[in-house]
């Protein structure tokens, strides 16, 4: 039924109908389509400005129409799902949390035509929901969409196959997205598979994990003949271990609030869902014995890559392993002598800045927003900036101190506190020679080869789903 709207604005409405919810069929509804929202009113004889609920389009993952399988029921339905930021009774913050508007369409005798009417307004929402997402330079995939969803099982408290299963493939579901699950068994295994797989058949690699397993799956990427075209193939996160760095900065570039835990994870399967992708920056790093890799994350030397080797052991723990990793390093504080060198972001090409040798706690090169699920390294980072986030700390500093530092960049206001012993610059590359005979860097996340090393990023080189 196409007419105005006494419950909306009639300039806006362009599609309306009087239908029965799908779970309360003695009640009718006036429902409005507008080009930004979905708005259901009860109807009364004096209809109240309580019963009406006005839904925004930008939070809407998937619209269907169906027939149920009782032949005798004639009626065709529609169900629109919704993810809206609202308030949990429990808490103050804002997460992501699923509505679902389900309705009954029998006007006719015919169940084709009652089908064929609960298509248009499937397809209607569908349309609509679409055109709100266009964003800047995002791109939107193509539906139908079919993703690979690589899962590693093991990964943080060994949860992410439950998580998937309760949480991520009934969004995958109302989105009208198809998926390959695919379990990793050991390590590299991720590597292997998308080095030779044929990428034709799927619309986008999603990766449900840590940080390790897209590390692992961008540099498989790399590896294979066609890397060029293969490392353009659409990528997807979904925080499944006890990192989600990347998660975290995915959800942080919506401009949502800081989430944790499964409220990180539903919206990032709805920003998964809603298909938005973006330019992404990698960072190449060539290792001592001439190897390159390819890094989305961060590189790490000292107190940070210590922490996160060490705190393996606490795995199980989950995000908290971090935390109990820095206390058990503060404990046993390390330097380490090097020499850095860097190219500044808005210098001259052969602008290279010496910094001094001598002793550092840590060096840490970001190029996104987190460190961690809780840690916000680099909040004025993006994914495709072009900018390398330097930080060093230099010896001298006191534990007290550096854990003032560490609690600080919970809220990302570490750059504003005064300490004398950190030094932040935005970087489009870098050289780090360790002068100490033992240490760790970490690549991701990931224990790399020892020695002097220099790094680039190269602006734009793989594509995210994000918000």
């Amino acid at each position: 039924m196409d007419r105005r709207s006494p419950y909306a604005d009639s300039k806006e409405v362009t599609l309306y109908g009087e239908f029965t919810p799908s779970n309360n069929l003695k009640v009718r509804c006036a429902v409005s389509l507008t080009e930004r929202e979905f708005i259901v009113q009860r109807l009364t004889s004096a209809p109240a400005r309580s019963s009406k609920v006005a839904l925004s389009l930008r939070d809407c993952v998937g619209c269907r129409a169906y027939r149920k399988e009782d032949k005798a029921d004639p009626a065709g339905y529609f169900a629109a799902y919704f993810y809206p930021l609202k308030r949990r009774r429990v808490s103050s913050r804002l997460s992501r949390q699923r509505v679902e508007q389900c309705f009954r369409l029998s006007a006719l005798q015919d169940p084709h035509a009652n089908l064929e009417e609960a298509e248009k307004w499937a397809r209607a929402v569908r349309e609509r929901s679409a055109r709100q997402q266009q964003h800047g330079d995002g791109v939107l995939l193509s539906r139908p969409c079919r993703m690979l969803l690589l899962v590693n099982p093991q990964s943080g408290k060994g949860q992410a196959l439950t998580l998937f299963n309760s949480q991520v493939k009934q969004m995958l579901n109302e989105a009208g997205v198809t998926h390959t699950l695919f379990i990793t068994e050991r390590q590299n295994h991720a590597r292997e598979l998308v080095k030779g797989a044929d990428l034709s058949q799927w619309d986008a690699l999603v990766i449900m994990s840590g940080d390790g397993l897209l590390y692992e799956v961008i540099n498989g990427l790399l590896e294979r003949s066609d890397w060029e075209e293969a490392i353009r193939t659409p990528l997807g996160i979904l925080p499944g271990g006890s990192g989600n760095a990347l998660a975290a900065s995915v959800h942080y570039y919506s401009r949502a609030s800081p989430v944790f835990g499964e409220d990180l994870l539903v919206s990032c399967g709805f920003l998964l869902c809603r298909g938005l992708v973006f330019p992404m920056d990698l960072v190449s790093v060539r290792l001592p014995s001439g190897q390159r890799l390819f890094s989305f994350l961060s590189l790490a030397w000292g107190f940070v890559a210590d922490v996160d080797v060490e705190s393996e052991k606490y795995r199980h723990f989950g995000a908290a392993r971090f935390t109990i990793g820095t206390l058990v390093r503060l404990a046993c504080l390390h330097v380490y002598r090097g020499k850095l060198e860097y190219l500044p972001a808005a210098g001259p090409p052969d602008g290279w800045v010496v910094v001094q040798e001598q002793d550092f706690v840590l060096m840490l090169a970001m190029y996104q927003s987190h460190l961690a699920e809780d840690l916000l390294a680099a909040p004025d980072s993006s994914l495709s900036d072009g900018v390398i986030h330097l930080f060093y700390v230099t010896a001298g500093i006191s534990r007290a101190a550096l854990l003032r530092l560490f609690r600080a960049m919970e809220k990302g206001t570490h750059l504003a506190a005064p300490c004398q012993h950190l030094v932040h610059a935005k970087v489009r590359a870098l050289r780090l020679e360790p002068l100490s005979p033992k240490g760790i860097i970490t690549v991701d996340g990931e224990v790399v080869e020892y020695g002097p090393l220099q790094a680039e990023v190269h602006p734009g080189l793989a594509r995210m789903i994000s918000g």
